[in-house]
């Protein structure tokens, strides 16, 4: 762990936060040498924070061997310029192995996913993140989302329970209920955003005071996500409209067409701009050929406005 506790909530407070996908090579394969590429290209852009083998990175099919060697990848390439965090969770016991293996190749962080598959009580579900909290030493937010959905009173019981616990992330995209955690915890904890394109969500979510989100198109448009974000916080109406009529309403409409979308047309879209990943694994599926030709035209969009937004 290179940053304080204090540094990481910074960190993950204010600024864009990045989600890379996981490069495989066209046997499947972790491709560590494209992933270094990747994470250097990532953080030459502006950014707070790097979380690593997320949602966009498919956290959900990767062994834990290749996991080790993703995070230890990304501590090695960001050599402290960033906060990097890595996820964790599925079970009590997974979480605490991922968990203990970010913390052994030197993450700042974690985020803790959902539980595997199964219906969960709130005293359940916050036990569940209690007992992987308190199993390592490293900053975790809970990623509110799936099956793992807390309440108010959860999240505040677990935030009185567990010191290393410094964020929540969204992943549900109901305004009221998070809204009622936020006026009911307050600072305690940093609140990010993060449904699938979370772009769409960006002027509600800074409304109630997150000023934050995950941006998994930032691996194919860098410039244009990081053009949202600044003139979202400068509160430049104007153009937030703009780019989400010319970019996001369509690429959430091509998105919502099959599930698992939210990730593989991340990774069609970072092969069409000459920076390619592999496929996605199953039980996720690539993007046809047509939808792969509408996300081209969407991109070439996306490079249009923000070029005519910078002059």
């Amino acid at each position: 762990m290179t940053f304080s506790r204090e540094a990481v909530i910074n960190a993950i407070g204010d600024g864009l936060l990045s989600f890379p996908i996981t490069d495989f090579d066209s046997q499947g394969r972790f491709d560590e040498a494209s992933y270094r590429k990747r994470l250097e290209w990532f953080i030459s852009h502006e950014i707070s924070a790097v979380f690593v083998a997320g949602g966009t990175g498919e956290f959900f099919s990767l062994s834990i061997d290749e996991y080790r060697d993703i995070v230890r990848v990304a501590v090695e390439v960001i050599d402290g310029r960033l906060p990097v965090i890595a996820s964790a969770g599925l079970s009590v016991e997974t979480g605490k192995a991922f968990a203990k293996a970010a913390e052994e190749a030197g993450a700042d962080g974690i985020l803790l996913m959902p539980p595997y598959l199964t219906e969960c009580p709130q005293d359940g579900l916050v036990e569940y993140a209690r007992q992987i909290c308190d199993a390592t030493a490293v900053n975790v937010i809970y990623y509110n989302r799936g099956n793992g959905i807390l309440t108010a009173s959860s999240v505040q019981q677990l935030a009185d329970h567990c010191p290393n616990l410094v964020g929540l992330k969204d992943g549900k995209g109901d305004i009221q209920a998070l809204n009622k955690i936020v006026k009911t915890v307050g600072d305690r904890l940093v609140y990010i955003g993060g449904v699938p394109t979370a772009e769409i969500f960006a002027e509600a979510y800074v409304s109630i005071g997150v000023n934050t989100y995950s941006s998994a198109v930032f691996n194919f448009v860098p410039e244009m996500a990081v053009t949202f974000y600044k003139e979202l916080r400068k509160g430049n109406k104007d153009v937030v409209k703009q780019i989400t009529n010319d970019f996001f309403i369509p690429f959430v409409d091509l998105r919502d067409r099959k599930a698992g979308y939210a990730v593989s047309l991340i990774k069609a879209g970072a092969a069409i701009v000459g920076r390619p990943a592999g496929n996605v694994r199953a039980p996720l599926v690539m993007p046809t050929n047509e939808e792969c030709l509408l996300l081209e035209a969407l991109i070439k969009v996306a490079k249009k406005t923000n070029t005519s937004l910078m002059l």
